[in-house]
């Protein structure tokens, strides 16, 4: 077998792809005999299981939503998670059926969003063992956007304001909460201020955000593999699920 990397693929051209220049394609490495051990997994801890309910913009019985913890370049990142520990091949009757109602729920709640288009879901789940889908919006009008590089496009774009934000969170909540559960994200409130206090204020938060860049989506802790030969393998989890979808 040669050497030569192949050609770059075809979708490098497409109007979606958010790079341009020379590229070129990396060798691909050897399959490695052992692949290693994914959050939640043998003895590793599962950050969804020990995360607290106030970490979540919604929670029910079965099922929570969470956000990234802050703004990125999308109007809206949320992430479905079951409450009980198993991957999606693990999901029993009930919960299986659950996760599409639960799908459906949240992708038009995000849709009901001002300048909201499409929203796209995903699932990878080659960080973290415990199921979690990823809802993506695609702004309205930007048709560049469109299709399977929205993730980086997510990272790429500035972040929007954490006021708009804030807002949008408030809205998915209350939007799920009239199907159940309990609404944990609030939206942003006035701040009265004299306004040099506001002007003062929009400043160092403007500052704050330059200095600190958005997570998007392919940063995200659950979405980063293990590096090769850290940890072994370990059987599945079998936690069996219980309690009913509670009210939001």
């Amino acid at each position: 077998m040669h050497d030569t990397p192949p050609s770059v693929p075809d979708f490098t051209s497409w109007p979606s792809f958010p790079f341009e220049g020379d590229l070129q394609v990396k060798h691909l490495d050897d399959p490695v005999a052992v692949e290693p051990s994914r959050k939640g997994e043998g003895a590793r801890e599962c950050t969804a299981c020990s995360a607290p309910d106030d970490a979540y913009i919604w929670v029910g019985e079965r099922w929570r939503v969470r956000a990234m913890d802050r703004p990125t370049g999308l109007p809206m990142v949320l992430i479905l998670e079951s409450r009980t520990h198993l991957d999606l091949g693990d999901l029993p009757n009930l919960l299986a059926a659950e996760l599409g109602v639960m799908t459906v729920r949240l992708e038009r709640a995000i849709r009901s969003l001002d300048g909201v288009a499409r929203v796209h879901v995903n699932r990878w789940g080659d960080g973290s063992a415990h199921l979690h889908l990823w809802f993506l919006a695609r702004p309205y009008g930007r048709l560049q956007l469109r299709g399977t590089f929205l993730s980086l496009w997510d990272s790429i774009l500035p972040p929007i304001s954490e006021e708009q934000w804030r807002e949008n969170l408030a809205l998915v909540a209350a939007w799920l909460a009239e199907f159940g559960g309990r609404p944990l994200a609030e939206p942003p409130r006035i701040q009265w201020q004299a306004p040099s206090s506001i002007a003062a204020q929009s400043s160092a938060s403007a500052a704050v955000q330059e200095e600190d860049d958005a997570i998007g989506v392919i940063e995200a802790a659950e979405e980063i593999p293990e590096p090769v030969g850290g940890e072994d393998t370990a059987a599945p989890p079998t936690d069996e699920p219980t309690g009913e979808p509670g009210r939001h």
